[in-house]
């Protein structure tokens, strides 16, 4: 069956590139920002390793990424990336500036995930003798998990939207389709085809995400 100019299996790589942009960016965002995001908390004023310059220095740096427009950061970065994984195309090409994208937002999620946890809980935790570590993995970083797994939706919805982005300069996956062949080439079904599947992807994020958040609340 053919969508005018493509055919539906072009949809479904796109789709499978879109997918596989999502992942390896999440992933790589949570292993880089919730180190941030904790760093970010224990420095922070009145709290364990209490350190103004330190936690300055650190928000500066994050805020600074942050106000770039991704599409910028994304042309900023194509030396980096290239250096990194030999391309600035495709799902291997955009996952560098995703990361780099959205990691501090993660890190400023995880921050705030953190400042909801009673504050008694790390004091007992500290009467008790427990180190820094001890409290950060057994106290904050569990009762905070709704909070850290709302973080993570919202960062994978926001990671959708980047890489729909990407595909301006040649990232792949939906995005691209939908700016070669709906918006260049005025196929206007190809492009109401992938903004359905984009909806439908954060849709179905979006619950999944909410159904772990209710299952972990309830423990």
């Amino acid at each position: 069956m053919i969508l005018h100019s493509i055919g539906w299996d072009d949809i479904l790589q796109a789709t499978l590139a879109t997918l596989a942009m999502l992942g390896g960016s999440l992933f790589f965002t949570v292993l880089l920002g919730l180190p941030l995001g904790i760093l970010l908390f224990l420095t922070g004023r009145t709290q364990l390793l209490d350190q103004t310059f330190a936690y300055g220095l650190l928000s500066v740096v994050l805020n600074t990424i942050r106000s770039v427009p991704f599409i910028i950061l994304l042309i900023l970065l194509m030396p980096v990336t290239v250096l990194l994984t030999g391309t600035s195309l495709g799902v291997r090409g955009v996952i560098p500036p995703l990361v780099i994208g959205t990691a501090p937002f993660f890190a400023r999620l995880v921050e705030t995930a953190l400042r909801e946890v009673d504050r008694g809980v790390i004091e007992a935790t500290q009467a008790m003798g427990g180190s820094v570590s001890q409290i950060v993995f057994r106290a904050l970083l569990p009762e905070a998990l709704p909070g850290l797994i709302a973080s993570v939706t919202v960062t994978a919805v926001v990671l959708v939207d980047y890489t729909a982005m990407s595909g301006a300069i040649g990232g792949g996956g939906l995005g691209d389709l939908a700016i070669r062949y709906g918006y260049q080439r005025f196929k206007t079904d190809v492009m109401i085809v992938t903004v359905v599947l984009l909806i439908l992807l954060v849709q179905i994020l979006q619950a999944f995400g909410n159904r772990l958040v209710i299952h972990f609340t309830r423990k």
